[in-house]
């Protein structure tokens, strides 16, 4: 993985975000503001116009950069949320200018902790952490097993598809959601869903 490659990935999830754009707006209107896929393809475009045009080598500092301009792109709680991921992934891979399975498996992992810490969420919440946490350790475990990039992703989508379907059982504790209580068990959660999109965008970009 390197600045190029980054930019084809999330290239490959701009393009799931705005497929999916009317389904998760249809999804947030069931407990939240509504706004869930105009943010997620606000911010996803504003980041892959960044690298695509970017003279950025160091993966480090090109994400920082992603977690700011989402921040900015995306107005909203998943907005800030996804800004922390970036950032977490950007200090594991500061003075990177290419990483690996691994690296990138462990920048991934990175990210997904440092919005536990910032978010003060956890799996189970019913939060994209719910669809990424599964994800994240798949992909880690499936690389270290020795499988191809391709072949841990496509396994990290299976995992983060499955945790998001389990939110429906789940009860909302944070942001709007959680006003719902009870009424918001099984609702899958839009949030999950964005995560589990996230994935599946990645195993389809690295199958090709």
């Amino acid at each position: 993985m390197d600045v190029k490659k980054l930019a084809a990935a999330v290239s490959a999830v701009r393009a799931t975000m705005e497929a999916n754009r009317d389904y998760l707006v249809a999804l947030d209107q069931q407990n939240g503001d509504g706004d869930l896929g105009i943010t997620m393809a606000q911010g996803y475009a504003a980041i892959s116009d960044y690298l695509s045009s970017t003279d950025e080598t160091d993966l480090g500092r090109a994400l920082l950069k992603c977690s700011s301009l989402f921040n900015e792109a995306a107005p909203s709680t998943l907005g800030t949320i996804t800004s922390f991921g970036l950032m977490g992934m950007a200090k594991a891979l500061k003075g990177k200018a290419e990483a690996g399975a691994a690296e990138f498996a462990g920048a991934l992992d990175a990210g997904v902790k440092l919005i536990m810490e910032r978010a003060k969420s956890k799996a189970g919440d019913k939060t994209i952490l719910d669809s990424l946490l599964p994800g994240v350790e798949t992909l880690k475990a499936e690389v270290a097993s020795g499988k191809s990039g391709a072949e841990a992703l496509a396994a990290a989508a299976s995992a983060a598809a499955a945790g998001s379907e389990a939110t429906k059982a789940m009860k909302s504790v944070h942001g709007r959601a959680a006003y719902y209580g009870d009424k918001s068990i099984g609702i899958v959660d839009g949030g999950s869903v964005v995560g589990k999109l996230i994935f599946e965008s990645l195993a389809s970009w690295a199958g090709k």
